[in-house]
This record gives structure tokens, C-alpha cells and sequence, in this order.
């Protein structure tokens, strides 16, 4: 059966017109296709179209480069080779607006720079350069503020003190108790020293005590002054317990500090090795170097934490004596093996501790310097022994130049001038300050002890005044 029977059954069929609109949808869905693939060949040419043309203006931009690069490189030998021409046009330029004499100061003053290695100055550099031979010379000297101003038993900052300060600028103050009155008292004499000091040549003396405790103070036990006294040494190292030591020096540092102290003559160093010695019996801490060595280490320590310096005493070891060195000359028949053993132990921890002042005492080395030069006064104890075996860069101090070591066999002058020759950094209580002053600037102008010696223990003195290590 035929559509066309079937129409009044199903309804109208389509008419053949119809049919031929239907071939032609399916004509055009192929020509869309087709279309839509002849557009991607166009995309794909006109998308390497533009790659090309886009390398193209790479190489052409790279060629532009090379050739700036080029006309660049011209350029800088153009400059370089017009720059010696200028720069000697400057040179005679500048040569003639400068006087030989400026032109040699400056000269001077660059090889001085090279010779130096730098041209920074460290602080107390700057300080050193800045003062004269006077100030310098005053820098050598510890002495108590009566010898200062010529008052006995000075307790104030006042006008007179202050103004003989200004006169002589002294490296150090040593306190005792004359001076010593009362806590508002002393705080406010070591504020006003320290303020002067300051304002005359930048840098505060030392103001230094000898507070050991028990058999030698100051301050522990004396009225009006509620601090604890630490008692002799021996007793501590008794206890065999360094931590002790410790305690010790911490507690001596905190009221030091707190009354305007920044130094303590303080640890007694010395090895007992001589039961009978009646001078450091009590004020070491024994007999044994090693458990010497471990307490004096440990006090260090303790005061140093406070903010005070501690002072080693007295090298090179006072415990094998017998003679008092306050009433003349005290006697050591130990040999240099000997020393390295035993009394060299406890300075060498005290030292490596941190210790940055050792004081000398007036002893004999016979065995050692072949005859009976006191420590103080020998070349070979200072530099041999304690700079160069040692290996201390600190100040060296010397024991009071006022002990009957010292002012029964010497001048005050004589034994000034040679102590700094020997080594010694700063002279301890000379017997009299203004002539050993004047002694020791005069071996400095006449060239007996060299700018080149002065300067170097100045330096030590304000390396430690300037150093932030407390």
C-alpha cells in the first residue's frame, strides 16, 4: 500500500515539494560542516601567519639590540679614553689651589691611615689621641683622694678635690675607711668623682676599694653600713665548694656597686704554700693551687657579674714568703718550675676567668731574677712571666709604692720611673704622689720612657674603662 492510499487513513501525507525541503536540510547541515571546516584551515593560516610575522619582529629587535649594544660599547671607550685627560686637568687644577704645606700634612695623614690598617678609631683610641703627655701621665697613677687634694681623710666631692682632679686626672681612687662615713656619704662622693672625671677627659677614674672580707674590709662590719661580711677566704675554701667562692664575690660586687664602686683589689690569688705565713693566711683560700684555682676563678666571676672589677693579688704568689712586704723586703726561694706548678694555677684561671687587672706585689725571685729586685720592679716577672707565659693583656697594677718594700730601699721617684719601665701599668699609693708624678712625666719628655711605652699602658687602662664586658 501507498502513501497516497493511506492519506484519508493517517491524514495528508506530505507532498513531494516536501520531501525535496527535506533533502535540502540535510544538503545544508553538510555545507555547515563543511563551513565550519574550511574556517579552521583559515584560523590555522591566519594563526602561522602571525608566528611568522612575530619572529620576524623578534630577529629584527634582536638585530635593533645588538646594534645599541654596539654604539653602547663605543660610547664607554669614547669616555674612557677622554677620563685621564680630565682627571689630570683636575689634579692641576686642585694642585694649585693647595698649598705644599696642606698638600704634605695630608700626605702625612694618609700614610698614617695605611700604617694604622684602618680608619675607624676604637673609643679609647679616640680618647688616647686626644690627650696630652700631662693627661696621660696622671692616667698611670691610683692613689687616694687625701693624696689627690692634700686633705687627710677627705669624704666629700668638694671644690678642692675637684679641682685637684682637674690638675692631675688620675687613672684611680683608692677608698678606706676614713673616707668611708656613711651610706649617703660615699654614694654621693663616688657619683661626684665619677661626674668629674667624665666631664675633664671623657672617662671616670677607677674607683677601687680593697674589700676581701673577714680579715681585710672597708666596709663590711663598720657602722651605719648594714651589708653582710663574707668572712676570710680560708674558711671558704675549707667548704671546698666553688660555689661559694661565688657567693662571695657576688656579694661583695652588689654592695660595691651600689655604693659607686667599680674595682675591688680583691681576690687574694696567693697559694698558702707556706703554713707559717702570717700576711695571706687567713685572706687565701688555701693551700691546694687547684681548689685555689677553682675559688678565685669563681669570685671573679661573682664580683664581675655585679659590675665591679675584681683585681688578682699578689703576683707572682705571696704564700711561699715569710717576711711582711709592709716592713721591707719579702723573699720567695721558689724556682720558675715551681711557680708553673703551684702559684701560677690560681692568676691563670683568675685570668682565663675574665680578670682584666693583676696586681704585682713587692716580692724577691732570687732564684729566678739572681738578686733581690722586688716583682714590682723586675722586667722579667711583669713581661716574661705574666704578659708573655700568662698571656694577660690587662693593667698591670703594682702593690702601694708606699710599703717599706719599696720606700726602704728606693726613691719615691726612682721607683716610679722604674716600675713603669719594668712593665707596670699603674703605681699604686707612691709614698709621694706629686713627685713620683713629676718623676714619670720627665722620664717622658726626656725620652727615658718612650711615647710608644706611655701610650700603651694608657690604652690598656681606657680599654677596661670604655669595655662594656661588666
Amino acid at each position: 500500500m501507498t502513501c497516497r492510499k493511506m492519506w484519508w487513513t493517517f491524514g495528508p501525507i506530505m507532498p513531494e515539494e516536501s520531501v525535496t525541503f527535506v533533502n535540502m536540510k540535510i544538503n545544508r547541515s553538510n555545507i555547515l560542516l563543511l563551513l565550519l571546516i574550511i574556517g579552521e584551515i583559515i584560523a590555522i593560516l591566519l594563526f602561522g601567519m602571525m608566528v611568522v610575522r612575530q619572529k620576524r619582529e623578534n630577529s629584527q629587535l634582536r638585530q635593533e639590540a645588538r646594534e645599541m649594544e654596539n654604539e653602547i660599547r663605543e660610547f664607554q671607550n669614547e669616555l674612557q679614553s677622554e677620563k685621564p685627560e680630565a682627571e689630570d686637568v683636575m689634579e692641576t687644577n686642585a694642585k694649585d689651589q693647595i698649598s705644599p704645606e696642606t698638600q704634605n700634612s695630608e700626605s702625612e695623614q694618609a700614610v698614617e691611615g695605611l700604617q694604622e690598617g684602618k680608619s675607624v678609631k676604637s673609643p679609647e683610641e679616640e680618647l688616647l689621641n686626644r690627650m696630652t703627655a700631662e693627661e696621660k701621665t696622671a692616667q698611670l697613677f691610683y692613689i687616694t683622694p687625701d693624696a689627690l687634694c692634700g686633705v687627710s681623710g677627705a669624704t666629700r666631692a668638694g671644690d678642692i678635690l675637684k679641682q685637684s682632679y682637674e690638675q692631675y686626672p688620675v687613672g684611680g681612687l683608692i677608698f678606706f675607711g676614713n673616707n668611708i662615713v656613711s651610706e649617703g656619704q660615699i654614694r654621693e662622693m663616688t657619683s661626684g668623682l665619677r661626674e668629674t672625671g667624665i666631664n675633664r677627659i671623657g672617662v671616670s677614674p677607677f674607683l677601687g676599694i680593697d674589700e676581701e672580707g673577714g680579715t681585710v674590709t672597708r666596709i663590711a662590719g663598720k657602722e651605719g653600713f648594714p651589708v653582710e661580711d663574707v668572712g676570710d677566704m680560708y674558711l671558704i675554701g675549707e667548704t671546698g665548694d666553688a660555689g661559694k667562692a661565688r657567693e662571695a664575690g657576688s656579694t661583695l660586687g652588689a654592695y660595691l656597686s651600689d655604693y659607686g664602686f667599680d674595682m675591688d683589689f680583691a681576690p687574694d690569688a696567693d697559694v698558702l704554700v707556706n703554713p707559717g705565713n702570717t700576711v695571706v693566711s687567713r685572706r687565701s683560700f688555701g693551700a691546694d693551687p687547684l681548689v685555689v684555682s677553682e675559688m678565685v676563678a669563681e669570685e671573679i666571676r661573682g664580683l664581675q657579674a655585679q659590675g665591679v672589677w675584681g683585681v688578682l693579688k699578689h703576683f707572682p704568689g705571696h704564700g711561699a714568703t715569710e717576711e711582711d712586704s709592709h716592713e721591707g723586703f719579702a723573699y720567695s726561694d721558689r724556682t720558675l718550675e715551681e711557680l708553673r706548678q703551684c702559684e701560677f694555677l690560681p692568676f691563670r684561671a683568675g685570668i682565663e676567668a675574665g680578670a682584666r687587672a693583676v696586681m704585682v706585689g713587692h716580692i724577691s725571685l732570687p732564684q729566678i731574677t739572681g738578686d733581690g729586685t722586688p716583682a714590682v720592679l723586675s722586667e722579667a716577672v711583669m713581661n716574661q712571666m705574666l704578659r708573655q707565659e700568662l698571656g694577660f693583656q690587662g693593667i698591670i697594677i703594682t702593690d702601694a709604692l708606699n710599703m717599706g718594700a719599696i720606700t726602704e730601699n728606693y726613691t719615691t721617684e726612682d721607683a716610679a720611673v722604674q716600675a713603669i719601665l719594668a712593665g707596670a701599668d699603674m703605681l699604686l699609693m707612691p709614698a709621694d704622689f706629686q713627685k713620683a708624678y713629676q718623676a714619670v712625666l720627665n722620664a717622658v719628655n726626656d725620652g727615658r720612657i718612650t711615647r710608644e711605652r706611655l701610650d700603651e699602658s694608657v690604652l690598656r687602662i681606657l680599654k677596661v674603662k670604655c669595655s662594656e664586658d661588666l
